[in-house]
């Protein structure tokens, strides 16, 4: 079936590597909960691999050959409060995005995430975002995570929108497979930093800036 661009009424945006450019404060928060843990610090590039499936995950991956159930506990206390104070320091939206969420302020949009819904309701608010989303959920919104498709389907009952008429957009073959897991199309966006996973979901559509959204939606080119 040939995707109808002008038939989209619900857009659910993934948010870290997809919104915001979060890598360097949570590589950062990692690195300060190994240093209090007595280990060497990460390359930021490594820690980026480990971003998308939730802070619990992150950490243990971060932790390596370190992560038994005591000191995954303890990293993650560390991190969550750390990663609290600094979430900002150096995350901003990507190129491009506020002027896509602007363009696209009149259809129904939504925040689906596997970081911590009170930081990514946080986050959001901080950048001005707010007013673009009804709803944002998180990783702990609902009994299971991305790719589970329960978060997307929540929504699609918020919204009273059909799969049919629903794009995922994110930056990661997580993102990809929720949507393929709740039968919507899906937009992978080839600038964040899990954009090298893409290639082993093949996406309905591949943009390399969200500003390219909103002229495909009304069945224009971008550009």
């Amino acid at each position: 079936m040939a995707f109808d661009w002008k038939q989209v009424r619900l857009l659910v945006f993934d948010l870290d590597g997809t919104l915001v450019d979060s890598k360097q404060d949570l590589a950062m928060s990692v690195n300060a909960m190994r240093t209090e843990m007595g280990l060497a610090p990460l390359p930021l590039e490594l820690i980026a691999t480990y971003v998308g499936n939730g802070v619990r995950p992150l950490v243990r991956r971060s932790l390596g050959t370190h992560a038994d159930e005591e000191s995954v506990e303890r990293g993650l206390a560390f991190f969550l409060g750390y990663y609290r104070e600094h979430m900002l320091d150096r995350t901003a939206p990507y190129p491009g995005v506020s002027e896509a969420l602007e363009k696209l302020s009149g259809r129904k949009m939504a925040v689906l995430t596997n970081k911590p819904v009170d930081f990514s309701r946080e986050m959001i608010a901080r950048l001005g975002f707010a007013p673009h989303f009804t709803y944002v959920y998180g990783g702990n919104s609902f009994p299971k995570k991305k790719p589970d498709p329960i978060g997307l389907n929540k929504l699609m009952e918020d919204f009273q929108v059909a799969a049919a008429d629903t794009l995922m957009i994110g930056d990661s073959d997580t993102d990809v497979l929720t949507g393929r897991n709740a039968g919507v199309w899906t937009c992978g966006v080839t600038y964040g930093f899990g954009a090298h996973t893409l290639a082993t979901v093949s996406p309905d559509l591949v943009i390399d800036d969200l500003r390219e959204l909103p002229p495909l939606l009304e069945g224009r080119p971008a550009g």
